[in-house]
């Protein structure tokens, strides 16, 4: 067990706590950090009304515990977005989506009233960009794509056997420059083909916690 992954999540819990009202939905996103704060939300269940999910595999950890996950189609407003992260940068940019799951995150975390991101120490960095961003895109689009990445400076490499929960693939790209987050993640939204890529610099957490050991 990661005990600062725990931490991080404990105090996640005591953090969204006060703000819980019975007709509450809260956002759950994706990843091992998640995992343990899903396990901790499971003791406040009683507290809010449901959850909706960035992911399949969050969706059935939920359920699993007896929290109802709503289609976000469905609900009105989220009162706040958990979720952890790959990389999180001195000024709260963040890169995710090591778990494929970035388009959903993305969503969500932008339909929330409070984005808070969860993570170890580990995960600090002074600049983004030592782990491989993933860009999701579509099947017929990916050698394309991978060509203006290259434009850009970077170098892709296709995460064979994997598709996403929309039925897209990854592509994992190292080399970029990180120096402006917020125009390297429009630029490449702006590719055709790209559904969206994991550098959250527009809709990035207003608050980070980083759990201790």
């Amino acid at each position: 067990m990661s005990i600062s992954k725990l931490n991080a999540a404990i105090e996640a819990c005591d953090y969204i706590k006060p703000k819980l009202k019975p007709e509450s939905i809260i956002g759950v996103g994706t990843g091992s950090t998640v995992n343990f704060f899903i396990e901790e939300l499971v003791k406040i269940q009683h507290l809010f009304k449901a959850a909706v999910s960035s992911s399949e595999a969050s969706t059935a950890l939920l359920k699993n515990h007896g929290i109802d996950v709503l289609e976000l189609n469905d609900v009105n407003e989220v009162i706040v977005y958990v979720d952890g992260a790959d990389e999180v940068d001195v000024n709260k940019n963040l890169i995710k989506g090591g778990g494929g799951a970035h388009t959903r995150e993305k969503l969500i975390a932008s339909a929330a009233l409070e984005f808070l991101c969860i993570v170890d120490q580990s995960k600090m960095v002074n600049e983004l960009g030592a782990f491989k961003l993933p860009v999701e895109v579509l099947v017929k689009a990916r050698s394309f794509v991978a060509r203006e990445l290259v434009k850009l400076g970077g170098v892709p490499e296709f995460r064979q056997g994997f598709l996403t929960d929309q039925g897209n693939q990854i592509l994992d790209v190292e080399g970029l420059s990180f120096a402006n987050p917020k125009e390297l993640e429009q630029r490449i939204n702006l590719i055709p083909g790209v559904l969206d890529n994991g550098v959250f610099a527009n809709c990035k957490p207003e608050k980070v916690i980083v759990g201790k050991d």
